[in-house]
Parts: structure tokens; sequence; C-alpha cells
């Protein structure tokens, strides 16, 4: 497990990096960005230091330290418990003084976090929870959900597969918030699309290895398609087992409701071919994702950005700009005027192009539908999905007026 307190510092005009221990606050005005995310647990390839390295290319790139303004980039590893992590965000805002917590893949994390961060006055961007609660009648003055959410998953995988012919399903979910929203979603686009839900196995979250008894009931209900409301390492063990199991060698389709680039590595394509899925990023997608890509695998060169790497980049990049626009020591006094300045302010970066934030403070862009290629069409490593369809910004998350967020005004 990383130490909670290791502290990256990006300085200078070259964006130097340094490791720094304890200083006094009070007595310099640096922008203090917090990385919470899973560092030793299931989800740290999809999270983790690629997330933090994400975050340190952004203050490089933004090259804020040219114009004098200094950021730091803490790391901490929040071990997949609300309880520690909330401690640590705490003392992170109270005694390291950090202005802003990011990533955070972790939906109920996301939630506990986005009370503390109002209670606070600071910044939480939720760059890698997937709840789309965080937008509903959960959302927060003080949280920006940035990335993706279950409810765009489940817009663009699940009507998709009932038009297809897949009309009956039967859910293997992960049984914490993430899991239970994902299903919950995505059985509400399946049967909006004229499909049937057949029923849901869940499963112990996070320990579970053995998948078995689970996929014997989905193959019991005879469900054309099995949807995995999951994600990372469970994704892999899952999808693994299915294929030794040979569901779909018996005609029952897998439905990846979320999955990234190291879950079709860990898989391997001749078990994951054919598999469609929905990522709002991909680094071979166009000349802007290619040269970001390239730009954070010199920091990580074994692990490929995926999705959740590129929104930490791409949340860090655009609150560093409303930072620079009302000034470091307004930023450090109130995450309000700088989630103001956020939302004033159009987005645009390598990671997702441009977009811009609603008044329920759900970040939007384009999503797209990869399916997994064949290893004959594969031209290497990391070389995985075919673009089957993308779907514009403005259809791809769910419309304002259907979530219930208290900041709307109707």
């Amino acid at each position: 497990m990383m130490p909670f307190n290791r502290r990256q510092v990006l300085a200078g005009a070259a964006g130097a990096m340094l490791v720094g221990g304890p200083r006094a606050r009070a007595q310099d005005q640096v922008i203090r960005i917090g990385v919470l995310a899973d560092f030793s647990g299931p989800y740290r390839s999809t999270s983790g230091p690629t997330s933090l390295a994400a975050a340190q290319q952004a203050v490089e790139d933004l090259g804020l330290a040219s114009r004098g303004v200094r950021v730091e980039v803490l790391q901490g590893d929040h071990q997949n418990r609300p309880d520690a992590a909330l401690a640590l965000a705490r003392r992170w805002i109270d005694q390291d003084g950090v202005d802003m917590i990011c990533e955070v893949n972790n939906s109920a994390i996301a939630l506990a976090v986005a009370n503390l961060v109002k209670e606070k006055d600071k910044v939480q961007l939720a760059s890698g929870a997937a709840t789309s609660a965080l937008t509903g009648a959960q959302c927060s003055t003080h949280t920006i959900h940035w990335t993706y959410d279950t409810w765009m998953f489940a817009n663009v995988v699940g009507g998709a597969t009932v038009r297809s012919g897949g009309e009956s399903w039967y859910f293997i979910t992960a049984d914490y918030a993430f899991g239970h929203q994902l299903e919950r979603d995505t059985g509400g686009f399946v049967q909006r699309a004229g499909g049937r839900v057949l029923g849901a196995a869940r499963y112990p979250f996070p320990g579970t290895t053995d998948f078995s008894s689970f996929l014997l009931q989905a193959q019991a209900s005879r469900a054309k398609v099995v949807g995995l409301a999951m994600a990372a390492g469970d994704m892999v063990n899952c999808v693994k087992q299915a294929h030794e199991f040979g569901l779909t060698r018996r005609g029952q389709q897998l439905a990846g409701m979320i999955m990234f680039v190291q879950d079709i590595r860990g898989i391997g394509l001749e078990a994951a071919q054919g598999m469609v899925m929905s990522e709002v990023f991909y680094h071979d997608l166009n000349d802007r994702t290619r040269a970001l890509a390239a730009r954070i695998l010199r920091r990580t060169p074994d692990n490929m950005p995926n999705q959740e790497h590129a929104g930490t980049y791409s949340c860090c990049i655009h609150y560093l700009k409303a930072v620079a626009e009302v000034g470091v020591a307004r930023a450090k006094q109130s995450g309000a005027a700088v989630i103001e300045a956020m939302k004033r302010m159009p987005t645009d970066d390598d990671a997702f192009g441009p977009g811009r934030i609603r008044e329920d403070n759900r970040k939007i862009h384009p999503a797209y539908l990869f399916e997994v290629k064949a290893p004959s069409e594969s031209r290497g490593l990391w070389d995985f999905y075919k673009l089957r369809a993308t779907v514009p910004a403005e259809d791809a998350f769910r419309p304002v007026a259907e979530g219930g967020c208290p900041l709307v005004r109707t």
C-alpha cells in the first residue's frame, strides 16, 4: 500500500518533480491537488499510479509554473473503504492544505467526499466515480462529475444491444453503490427498448474471485444477454470464467457494462473478442488522444492511459485554468468561486476535445460504442477496439430535467 502522506511536487518552468516533507502551510500560496485513488486494490491498474501520472501531466502541460503558480500533486490510497478515504480527505484539507480532490474511483467514497468538500468549501472533481447519483438527487455545489457515469454506459450499451436482438437480460452485479446503479440504469434502458430483465445475482465486493455460482445462475436464466455490472479485476475474472464455462458457445452474449483497455489485456482477445462496450476515451481514437497517451505513457510505460486516467487529466487541466482566472489566493479561499469559473468556461483538452459543464455539474463530451477486435485484427499490444458508433455529448448523458438535481432551476 502506498503511504497516504507521500507528496510529489511539481515546480519550476520545466515542471521538475521533487519529493518533499511537511512544510508550513500559512507562508505559501500553493495549489494542492489530491489524487484519491486505488493504489493497492483491484482497480490499481485502471486508477492508481496512472491517474497520478495524468494529474502530473496536466500540471506540466498547462505550464502554470512559468506564470508563477505553484502546484503540488498528492496521492492517497482510499483502499475502497469510505471510512479510510474520508479520514484521509479530511486530513488533506485540514492539515495539508489540499484545495481539490480528484479521481475518487469508488461511488460510495465520492458521495461521502462530496459532503466533506461542501462543508469545507473545497472542490471534488469525480473523474473516476461512476454513480449517476452525483448529478441526480445527491448532486452538490462543490462536486463536478467528470468522465462517465452509469446512465451513460447504460444508454450507449443497453439500448443498442436490445435493438440488435438481445432482448432478455440477466445481470451479475458488484454488491455496492456503483454496481447497483449500473444495474438499475441499464435495466431501465433494456426495458425502454422493449427488452426484459429476468433477474440478477449480486456478488460480495471486494473479495470475490470465484464467479462460478453467479455464472451458473445466469446460465440457468436462459437470458440472451448477461450484463456484467462490475469493473477492473472482477470483470477480467468473470469474463475468463464465462469463457471457460462456454456461455458464449451456448448462445449467451456477454455485455461489458464498464470496461477499460486494461480489462481487455487481462482477458485476452481470444476470450473478449466481439464484446461491445462504451467508453469516452480511447488512446488510438484521433491525433490528440494519441499525443496525450504518448505523454502520459512516458511516466507509466507498462500501463496505457484509459478513459479514467484521461478524465483525471482533463479535470485537472480545466481546474487549473479556472485557478489561473480567479487567482491562487481566491481559489484557496473559496472552492465555490473556482467551480463557478469552471462552469463559465468551455472545456477543451486532448482527452475529450470541446465540451462543457452543465448546471447539474455534469461535464459532458461525446461517448463511443466500441467492439473488441478478434486476435487476427489486432496490430499489437493495446490495439483492441473497433469504433462502431459516436454519440454526441448532448445525447450521451442523462438530460438535466430527468436527474432531479436540486441545483437545477425549474
